[in-house]
């Protein structure tokens, strides 16, 4: 069965569009925005064909601006024109953007209790470790060792020894890219 034809498609409601990009915005708080919009506007409710999304995401990652906000500006104007692309924006960004001033009044207000500190050494250390988790996955995809001990690097730098995470990053980025670049086969 083939999807009916922009022209064809009842235009979809301006509600509708801002729930379906605030549920992502929710749902993909911190990443992969891309995967979710994909999901709801292609694969749930067919709003777009495949060609046409890739063809946004490409667009949207061209554009300057954060690349989410850029897409969701896109489909939403493909749907609903100007106002659409509005609505889609703030349907994005409004959720997130409402739980962070949520979590920073919480925090003026909390922060200096040794709960609060509690807390955020649990999910620095939940960070830590899924840094090293996601390293040691990704070594054994692509069989090489390097991924692994820039993982626990940063496992032991930042999670043992309390260095901060940026100029961790910042070190232990460009040696690993220079590492991996060193140890690929040379190409004829």
């Amino acid at each position: 069965m083939h999807p009916e034809s922009p022209a064809e498609k009842p235009p979809v409601p301006l509600l509708s569009l801002m729930g379906v990009f605030s549920r992502v915005g929710i749902t993909s708080f911190g990443g992969s925005t891309a995967a979710w919009l994909y999901r709801e506007i292609v694969q749930r409710r067919g709003c777009l064909d495949e060609d046409h999304f890739i063809t946004a995401l490409t667009l949207s990652q061209v554009l300057p601006g954060a690349n989410p906000v850029n897409l969701s500006i896109y489909v939403g104007s493909q749907l609903r024109g100007g106002v659409g692309g509005a609505a889609a924006a703030f349907g994005l960004v409004m959720p997130p953007f409402c739980i962070i001033l949520m979590l920073g009044y919480l925090y003026t207000r909390f922060g200096a209790s040794p709960i609060a500190h509690a807390v955020l050494g649990g999910l620095a250390a939940v960070g830590v470790g899924m840094t090293l988790f996601i390293g040691v996955k990704i070594a054994r995809q692509v069989r090489r060792p390097v991924p692994i001990l820039i993982a626990a690097t940063i496992f032991v730098t930042v999670g043992l020894l309390h260095w901060p995470m940026l100029p961790v990053v910042l070190v232990l980025t460009p040696l690993s890219i220079a590492v991996e670049r060193w140890l690929s086969p040379k190409k004829p």
